[in-house]
């Protein structure tokens, strides 16, 4: 029997008054033993994702001259990054992260180096999208491998913990996001956009290296069992829908990345395109940081709607913004409903799959962003050319619409298939604490 970890009912908006929800503070969470031996690298390996777009954005423009041609080379690596990635999480349930780690960070050194030549050669341009799609697919899957170590480490602790430690990694991703667009930016401007990528492909090295040699944290290896077919996680309908909405969250941040870029260059202020970005992410992370601090009594389903209009909403006015200083403000309040979107959608997923497939199950999550990345990158760019950087912020609305209609309509998919609620006493108080059990 395979005990799997449900969040919360559907049925149950709050818990009853003597049951109050669990509160865990990132202090508990990072004195977890053997935490800060993988978190330390994992920081330094994830920072690259959060340079890679902008980079090959920055660099293809100055090669190019054109933003539909570099939003199209960026999104045919987030589009490989999203069609591969979950793979790699796939074979890093089954032999181990490191097996899958080491020759991923290496193949994208190589990669990222051909794409720098190619670019500075004037090659043609369909030679930028044969260096992108490598340079993409071999993105280490850093944040998924992360929250499955929490989810061995979690394993016997009340599903607060778990909540905290997906609500610390969101706040780590979005602070990459701030550093990350920054360095690329500064880098960019003042030695060159091949320097950024050059920079994002050696912490790539070193971080995944040092990331993949942490093996005493890293979680169990699930060989299949003899004559029972291994089922992907895509095969739940709930993760296929929070893959779906996430693809609306990974067009918000596409659509953004290169609508930034061109409002700061038309303005003559391109060396701020990373700050703005950034504020956006800094919005996002200090959401995640009050979010992980809440013992919220509404299910994860409710929050996930609620979050998901929130961001909606804080879209639908990226458009209309005059200048820098008013888009930094809007983006600041976009970005406020990006990190518990988040962190709601990885504890919703982490309930609908087997141990054996939650690598797999976040790199799909991931994967999607990835994707939603690419095409919004993609339609925004000749927005842009055709009609100015104004028009690219209207791919943000319409890919979040998009998700929050489909998360409305299917949301009774979230729930895990067979879950059953009990209430669990901890340290002298009544726990809320939904366990859901099936076999595999």
């Amino acid at each position: 029997m395979a005990v799997r970890r449900t969040v919360d009912n559907p049925e149950t908006a709050a818990l009853p008054a003597a049951a109050a929800p669990t509160r865990v503070g990132y202090g508990t969470l990072l004195r977890t033993p053997g935490a800060w031996t993988f978190l330390v690298p994992a920081f330094a390996a994830r920072l690259p994702y959060a340079m890679l777009s902008l980079a090959i954005v920055l660099l293809i423009r100055q090669t190019n001259g054109s933003y539909g041609v570099a939003g199209t080379v960026a999104a045919v690596a987030a589009v490989a990054q999203a069609l591969v990635g979950p793979q790699t999480g796939r074979l890093a349930d089954r032999f181990g992260q490191a097996a899958v780690l080491v020759p991923s960070v290496l193949v994208h050194a190589v990669s990222v180096g051909a794409l720098i030549a190619l670019a500075l050669g004037h090659a043609p341009v369909w030679t930028l999208f044969a260096a992108g799609a490598p340079a993409g697919a071999t993105v280490p899957q850093i944040g998924a491998m992360v929250r499955a170590r929490w989810v061995a480490k979690l394993a016997e602790q009340p599903p607060a913990h778990l909540n905290t430690a997906f609500a610390f990694e969101s706040v780590t991703d979005e602070f990459t996001f701030v550093i990350g667009p920054v360095l690329a930016g500064a880098m960019a401007t003042a030695v060159s956009p091949a320097a950024a990528l050059i920079a994002e492909a050696t912490l790539t090295v070193v971080g995944g290296l040092a990331f993949a040699a942490q093996r005493r944290t890293a979680p169990a290896r699930h060989l299949p069992e003899p004559g029972v077919r291994r089922t992907s996680a895509l095969a739940s309908p709930g993760v296929r829908l929070l893959a779906g909405v996430f693809l609306g969250v990974g067009s918000v941040f596409g659509g953004m990345q290169i609508s930034v870029t061109a409002t700061a260059q038309a303005a003559g202020q391109s060396g701020l395109a990373g700050v703005v970005y950034g504020i956006f992410a800094g919005g996002s992370m200090l959401a995640g940081v009050l979010y992980g601090l809440v013992a919220w009594r509404r299910s994860a389903q409710q929050r996930m709607l609620g979050c998901y209009a929130l961001l909606v909403v804080g879209c639908s006015t990226l458009w209309a913004m005059p200048n820098l200083t008013t888009l930094a403000v809007a983006g600041l309040v976009c970005g406020l409903a990006i990190a518990p979107t988040l962190i709601t959608g990885y504890m919703l997923v982490e309930t609908l799959v087997a141990d054996g497939a939650k690598t797999e199950a976040f790199t799909w999550l991931t994967g999607a962003i990835g994707l939603g990345l690419a095409v919004g990158s993609t339609v925004a760019g000749p927005l842009i050319d055709a009609n100015g950087s104004w028009a690219g912020f209207l791919v943000p609305l319409a890919g979040s619409g998009l998700g929050l209609v489909a998360l409305v309509t299917f949301r009774r998919l979230l729930v895990a298939p067979g879950a059953q609620t009990r209430t669990v006493a901890r340290s002298g108080s009544a726990v809320a604490s939904l366990v859901g059990a099936s076999e595999r």
